[in-house]
């Protein structure tokens, strides 16, 4: 890969002419390895936080769909514009949205792949280390960060597909800005990257927006003169540990529904964490700081030295990261009596740390291991993305690697086939009822109900209860499904009936072997759709 790349261009061609075929050439590589990316991690449009955007795109498409317990369903993402930018690229192709998610996120992982070869570029010099980097990014992409539950990228769409890629165009946007000092039109271009990239990204997911800008902050103070570096990078921590302070001594009181529901999200608090999530952010730190920080330059190019670039990059790793750390301990505390700050995870800013971890790894690797040895390539970039296969299909062992749209109703997962028995077979205003923890539960693979099946349904513990978390106002809408569901599948009928029928629901879903009088339509091995008895009018006394 690295000998193609530099072997296709001659010295005598003109520099910018020798940038554009680079970039040519980037493209086309860059294309491969998304396909490659997509067969090695997977597609599943409907699993985990992929449901929840999914509801609210078709909700906004369909006005009619989940008239009931809509508050789930709409808005949780705040001020974001991307549910309505995927229901407007859906009208104007006249694409059914499941085809428009499918090439956003292909997309979507084109760029974040061609954002980290860029960044790559402007920190390692040979095409070894560049590519080396790219290719672990492209293998390691559905990464864990820690233990805050966040993906490198995930393998469905949410608005983080996009912010992802925009947040790694605005930090080579920062670098170009500062490193074309004599090159006025390339640094006004740079200028421009960075601001569109932060634009987009903050629109369409404002709090990873927000914390990338406050990544691409440091970085430029890092890049300017040392007093700068100094005062600047101490004020912007400063800035953030002030803003933390601010809104936890201004939020107004919190409930107790609030409290147990916040409560429920282990990850937002780092005393919370088991020792090798911890580890997972102590480690990466680690590695940054001996690059970034290290009395002697890691020497990633032999007969090279660290480049400024990359000793910024590593730098506002280790800064973002140690401030976003310090403030999780401080402010997000199970015990505290209020929970402002934890709501808003600041531990989420890892995952620009990850990024730059990984391509520091990735370039090392091409640049020690994988030379200009073809073999080595193709060897070392399966293992890797062989054990990220391995450890999606022990998440998702009972769906498809790849859920394409044109394969939906060919599924061969039995939690899925019941829920496309009920969008094709129940009325649009149904309301549906069934153990709180279906998500988690064997064979299920986290598939969210409502985003499938078109149909409301009263909230589940853990979608749902991170819904509620976020805004209290949901918590005692959500504390009462947890208690009218939690023990369905071992009820009799006549406890179903006295907990659901107050809350208006009409059909249950109930596990293969729970017992019931009530008329199921629909069975398969794994669980049964039912309807609950109408109630039947009384003749008036004479």
């Amino acid at each position: 890969m690295a000998t193609v790349l530099t072997s296709s261009l001659p010295a005598g061609v003109p520099r910018e002419l020798k940038e554009r075929r680079e970039r040519g050439l980037a493209a086309g590589v860059v294309s491969v390895l998304t396909l490659l990316a997509l067969a090695v991690h997977g597609y599943h449009p409907y699993v985990e936080d992929g449901a929840l955007y999914v509801q609210e795109i078709k909700k906004i498409l369909r006005p009619e769909l989940y008239p009931c317990q809509t508050e789930f369903v709409v808005g949780h993402l705040g001020f974001s514009l991307f549910a309505p930018l995927m229901a407007g690229l859906a009208r104007w192709s006249h694409l059914k949205i499941e085809v428009v998610l499918l090439v956003v996120y292909v997309a979507a992982l084109w760029l974040t792949l061609f954002a980290g070869w860029m960044l790559a570029r402007r920190c390692f010099r040979s095409s070894e280390a560049q590519w080396g980097a790219v290719g672990v990014l492209a293998a390691w992409i559905t990464l864990p960060v820690a233990g805050t539950t966040l993906l490198l990228m995930d393998p469905y769409v949410t608005a983080r597909s996009i912010c992802t890629p925009c947040s790694l165009l605005a930090l080579v946007g920062a670098l170009e800005w500062k490193i074309q000092r004599d090159k006025h039109g390339k640094k006004m271009a740079g200028l421009w990257m960075l601001c569109g990239a932060m634009l987009v990204a903050i629109a369409i997911h404002p709090l990873m927006g927000i914390y990338a800008l406050g990544s691409v902050l440091v970085l430029i103070c890092l890049q300017a003169r040392s007093r700068v570096q100094l005062w600047g990078t101490a004020g912007l921590c400063g800035l953030a540990l002030t803003v933390a302070l601010v809104m936890q001594a201004t939020a107004g009181p919190e409930s107790e529904l609030y409290r147990k529901a916040a409560l429920t999200r282990s990850y937002w608090f780092l005393t919370k964490w088991e020792w090798y999530e911890v580890l997972g952010l102590v480690a990466p730190l680690l590695i940054a700081a001996v690059v970034g920080f290290g009395q002697r330059s890691v020497d990633f190019e032999r007969g090279g030295k660290t480049s400024a670039a990359l000793t910024a990059l590593c730098r506002m790793a280790v800064i973002t990261g140690a401030c976003a750390m310090v403030t999780a301990m401080l402010f997000a505390r199970p015990g505290a009596t209020l929970h402002e700050v934890a709501r808003l995870q600041p531990l989420r800013i890892f995952q620009m740390v990850y990024i730059v971890m990984i391509l520091m790894v990735g370039a090392a690797l091409g640049e020690w291991v994988l030379r200009r040895q073809v073999a080595r390539w193709i060897v070392v970039i399966s293992l890797l993305g062989g054990v990220m296969t391995a450890a999606e299909r022990a998440t998702f062992p009972s769906s498809s690697h790849l859920e394409l749209p044109w394969n939906e109703q060919r599924s061969k997962n039995a939690w899925v086939q019941a829920f496309l028995w009920v969008r094709n077979n129940t009325p649009v205003d149904a309301l549906f009822a069934m153990d709180p923890r279906y998500i988690v539960a064997k064979g299920e693979d986290a598939q969210g109900f409502r985003a499938i099946a078109e149909r409301s349904a009263l909230p589940d513990y853990t979608k749902d209860g991170g819904v509620a978390a976020i805004k209290p106002e949901l918590d005692e809408q959500w504390m009462q499904g947890q208690i009218a569901q939690s023990r369905l599948n071992v009820e009799t009928d006549a406890e179903r009936t006295a907990a659901l029928r107050p809350l208006h629901v009409g059909w249950v879903i109930l596990s293969k072997d729970s017992r019931t009088e009530f008329a199921c339509e629909y069975a398969n091995d794994t669980v049964k759709v039912c309807r609950l008895p109408q109630l039947r009018a009384t003749a008036p006394e004479n």
